[in-house]
């Protein structure tokens, strides 16, 4: 497959996030297809150990985005 070129320089921020919700979309369809690695298993079980502990702070999504957006601009 021929490597793809994107005008990254002059893309607007817009654009770059539609360029990459657009690949997300389009994995996400064949999931399946995409083995997660084993990192990924053993962050899991650390944070179920964290939570049970209760040494993970556990936040809903609205309060997330919030504070994502307070500390990211």
């Amino acid at each position: 497959m021929k490597p793809l070129e994107l005008p990254l320089a002059q893309m607007t921020v817009s654009e770059k996030l539609h360029v990459i919700e657009t690949v997300w979309e389009d994995l996400a369809r064949d999931e399946e297809q995409i083995e997660s690695p084993d990192w990924h298993f053993q962050e899991l079980h650390d944070r179920a150990q964290r939570t049970e502990a209760g040494t993970e702070k556990v936040l809903d999504w609205e309060t997330a985005k919030a504070e994502l957006r307070k500390r990211f601009p």
